[in-house]
C-alpha cells in the first residue's frame, strides 16, 4: 500500500487553510499513486495555537471532517488527520482515518499528553488500540507521544496492527525520537510505522520534521528533511509477513514474567 506523510504545519489558526493544503497535498500524493494520506498531529488547526485550540475544536461528524471525507473520496485515497476533538464539554488531541469513499473508519483519541501544554488544553483518553481495515492491512492509530511508550506499541503488535498512523508534534531537541525511536519500536513489534511530523517554528516551539516509514526490520523505507514535504514509501504485506516468521520477538514473549509492569 502506497502511503504518503504530509510533512506540514500548514496554516495554524486557519483551518479553511489547511483544508485547502489538504486537498491539495492528496491530489499530489494520488498522482504519485498512493492509497493513503497521513498528515501531521493537530494539522487541520495548528498545534501552538493556545486556546484556540478549544475554540476551533470540532466533534468527529462535524464540518471539517465532512471536508476531509469530501477530499478523501474526491481523490480516491483514505486519509488520516489530526484535529483537536470536541465531545461535548470535552476537547481531546485526535486523529480520524476516513476511507477512499470518504466514509469514517476510525477515530483515535490521545492517550499520553506531552507537558503542561497539552494537559492545559486537552483530556487524556483511556482506549489505547484503535484499528481499522484497510487495502487487506489492519492500520492502528496513535498520537506523537504515545509512541514513546513500549507497551503502547506493542499492545497494537498483539491485536494484529501491520501498519501503526502516528502523526506527531515532535519537538527540538527530541529528533532522536523520529530518528531511532520509532525504527527501534518498529522492528521490536513486527509493523510498519507511518510517523508524520510538523516543521519550523510555531508559537514556542520548534518542530524537527524528519518524519518517516520504517519497516518491521528497523530500516526507514523514506525519511524527510526538516521542511514540508510530501513523502512517499510502500506498505508490503509480503515482507512483512517474512519478518514476522524471521523475528520471533513476538513468538519468544513470556508474559508471566512481566506483570510487575502493570
Amino acid at each position: 500500500m502506497r502511503t504518503a506523510l504530509f510533512q506540514s504545519s500548514g496554516h495554524p489558526g486557519h483551518v479553511v487553510e489547511n483544508l485547502k493544503a489538504l486537498d491539495a497535498a492528496a491530489a499530489r500524493a494520488a498522482a504519485a499513486g498512493a492509497d493513503l494520506l497521513v498528515t501531521s498531529e493537530l494539522f487541520l488547526t495548528g498545534y501552538a495555537i493556545g486556546d484556540d485550540l478549544g475554540r476551533l475544536a470540532e466533534p468527529a461528524d462535524g464540518d471539517a471532517a465532512d471536508a476531509v471525507a469530501e477530499t478523501a473520496a474526491r481523490h480516491g485515497l483514505a486519509v488520516a488527520y489530526g484535529y483537536p476533538e470536541r465531545a461535548g464539554g470535552t476537547v481531546y488531541n485526535s486523529v480520524q482515518l476516513v476511507a477512499p469513499d470518504g466514509a469514517r473508519l476510525a477515530n483515535y483519541r490521545k492517550t499520553h499528553l506531552y507537558g503542561c501544554f497539552e494537559h492545559d488544553h486537552f483530556t487524556p483518553a483511556g482506549h489505547t488500540v484503535v484499528q481499522a481495515e484497510l487495502n487487506g492491512l489492519t492500520v492502528g492509530l496513535m498520537i506523537c507521544y504515545d509512541v514513546e511508550f513500549p507497551e503502547n506499541v506493542r499492545a497494537h503488535a498483539l491485536a494484529g496492527t501491520d501498519l501503526l498512523l502516528v502523526p506527531t508534534a515532535q519537538l527540538h531537541p527530541y529528533q532522536f525520537v523520529a530518528e531511532s525511536v520509532v525504527p527501534v519500536r518498529a522492528f521490536e513489534s513486527q509493523m510498519y510505522i507511518a510517523y508524520v511530523n510538523r516543521v519550523g517554528p510555531e508559537g514556542g516551539f520548534e518542530f524537527v520534521g524528519l518524519s518517516t516509514l520504517a519497516g518491521p526490520d528497523g530500516v526507514a523505507r523514506a525519511r524527510a528533511g526538516r521542511a514540508e514535504e510530501l513523502l512517499l514509501a510502500d506498505v508490503d504485506p509480503v515482507f512483512l509477513a517474512a519478518s514476522r516468521e524471521a523475528n520471533p520477538y513476538l513468538r519468544d514473549r513470556r508474559p508471566p514474567l512481566y506483570g510487575s509492569l502493570v
